[in-house]
């Protein structure tokens, strides 16, 4: 897990600075808020579930970080939303999926999005995933990179703190959309 974690958070940091300078930055931005004692490694394991098309094992949401660098077992149920729809991600153990997080697409002003996924459970067999979430420190402040600039600036607590109230009082995250300028 150490070997892993390791590896990618030094792709997580290689992928923030090519999509950085692909907006024309050249920024240690990433280098210098996303440290090793800011991100973290999570581990999933979902149980098989015999009443699976009912069953999430994780809702529908977008990430609260930079980027979340994910492998998936060959069990599969990772699905993406496109133009409205829900889109299977297939399986490959070979290969690591990257998404796009909240703090990314304020950071961009919009040109990256963050992508709405869930995971649906598997009635007969159990799925593992380890998922890598690129974060800044709390008091970091986000701010588009762009004028004029779509979000209010803001810190990585602060937006934090009003996902996890959201969820509390309206039982979904709100997200980007409650620090629209």
């Amino acid at each position: 897990m150490e070997q892993f974690a390791t590896t990618v958070a030094d792709l997580a940091q290689k992928l923030a600075a090519i999509l950085a300078e692909q907006l024309g930055f050249k920024s240690n931005f990433f280098q210098e808020n996303c440290l090793s004692s800011t991100c973290y490694l999570r581990m999933n394991r979902y149980p098989p579930c015999p009443t699976h098309p009912e069953v999430f094992g994780l809702m529908p949401h977008t990430d609260s970080d930079f980027l979340t660098i994910l492998y998936q077992d060959e069990v599969g149920g990772l699905q993406l939303v496109k133009d409205g729809k829900w889109f299977a991600v297939k399986p490959n153990p070979e290969a690591l999926i990257v998404n796009i997080g909240d703090l990314f697409q304020a950071w961009s002003n919009d040109v990256y999005k963050s992508v709405q996924h869930r995971v649906v459970t598997n009635p007969r067999a159990e799925r593992f995933s380890t998922a890598y979430f690129f974060c800044p420190s709390y008091d970091t402040e986000i701010q588009s990179c762009y004028e004029p600039s779509v979000y209010k600036k803001f810190s990585f607590g602060v937006y934090r703190q009003q996902v996890q109230d959201d969820v509390k009082k309206l039982g979904r995250k709100v997200g980007l959309p409650r620090f629209l300028v």
